[in-house]
């Protein structure tokens, strides 16, 4: 009764707070607004840069969760375990491989690996696609090529560098938590609603199921990214560049600090070339390479996301393994170009 009541009024609470979103943006006069009311330039500069996160991620995510139903009612455990290696080692390939034909940026990623996971496949295995899926695939690559196309050799070294290094991150993942329950247990979950989903998809059409599913999880997930989106523009907004971009000139301070530009700025997978060639003239290409392999494995929203899912202990040490294993890659990869 309480659990009905509760989903009750979040629905209400959803419906008032949408109708007073499209009040605003048709009905509100903005410009008298500001004109009685003088907002500091920084703020609306914040406003833009956040809209601008939400509205270039929420096309993936809507495909990440809509990936995430269909495995959810199409894909079986059986089938899940059928295709992975039972050698720990092994299977690490195949999901690297998979990576490479997946069209799905960083946004989506994450209920995507999510299901997979709750579906039986190993928790390094599914890592191992969460860190390569959003760099190796067909789109990332034609960006990255026409970014550079004067400078090949960074669409060669950033395909290759996130095939083996995801490799590597899953291997360590095995090492450390073999293939325990690293997932948090969500509301419904603790209720005995997912059981209950379950046992209702199996009564109703799959495609209407997938749906219903798709729509829970998109609403789920968009407070996170939301929360995600709010912070990545605080820091774009707020932070000095001006320093970071002095400690450029140095070959080991300077991948740390474009593997950090790419965490604050969370861009995505499919649109960061663009931007990492603009700082061609400053950084040396290895700093590049830290931040188009680092970012799309590990940024803001999608750290916001992992934490809300995933337990806290081990998204914390998945983020000291990705930073530890792209750092120093850079740094022996960088020796040979």
């Amino acid at each position: 009764m309480k659990t009905t009541m509760l989903k009750q009024s979040k629905e209400i609470i959803g419906l008032v707070l949408v109708a007073l979103f499209i009040y605003f943006f048709i009905f509100w006069d903005y410009k008298q607004f500001q004109s009685e009311f003088s907002i500091p330039q920084q703020w609306l500069n914040l406003n833009t840069i956040f809209l601008s996160i939400v509205i270039e991620a929420i096309p993936f995510i809507l495909l990440g969760v809509f990936v995430s139903s269909l495995i959810q009612i199409f894909v079986s455990e059986e089938t899940v375990k059928k295709y992975i290696p039972k050698n720990a080692v092994i299977a690490v390939i195949p999901a690297a491989l998979l990576g490479a034909i997946f069209p799905v940026c960083e946004c989506a990623i994450v209920p995507v690996v999510r299901r997979l996971i709750k579906k039986g496949m190993p928790l390094h295995v599914a890592f191992v696609f969460l860190a390569c899926a959003p760099i190796l695939n067909p789109v990332v690559a034609a960006s990255t090529y026409f970014a550079f196309q004067s400078n090949p050799s960074i669409l060669v070294g950033r395909m290759g560098l996130a095939f083996v290094l995801s490799m590597i991150i899953g291997l360590v993942i095995y090492l450390f938590f073999k293939n325990s329950n690293q997932l948090k247990l969500t509301s419904e979950e603790l209720v005995g609603n997912e059981a209950q989903k379950q046992e209702t998809t199996l009564q109703v059409n799959k495609w209407k199921a997938t749906f219903y599913h798709a729509s829970d999880e998109f609403f789920d997930m968009g407070k996170y990214l939301i929360l995600g989106a709010f912070i990545a523009s605080l820091f774009q907004t707020f932070l000095n560049r001006e320093v970071l971009l002095s400690l450029g000139s140095n070959e080991f301070s300077s991948p740390l600090v474009m593997m950090g530009f790419a965490f604050v700025l969370s861009l995505c997978s499919e649109a960061d070339a663009f931007v990492a060639a603009s700082f061609g003239t400053t950084f040396a290409p290895g700093a590049l390479l830290a931040f188009l392999v680092y970012g799309p494995m590990l940024d803001m929203k999608n750290t916001i996301l992992l934490f809300a899912y995933f337990r806290t202990k081990f998204v914390l040490c998945f983020i000291i393994i990705v930073t530890a294993i792209v750092y120093f890659g850079v740094i022996i990869y960088q020796q040979f170009i």
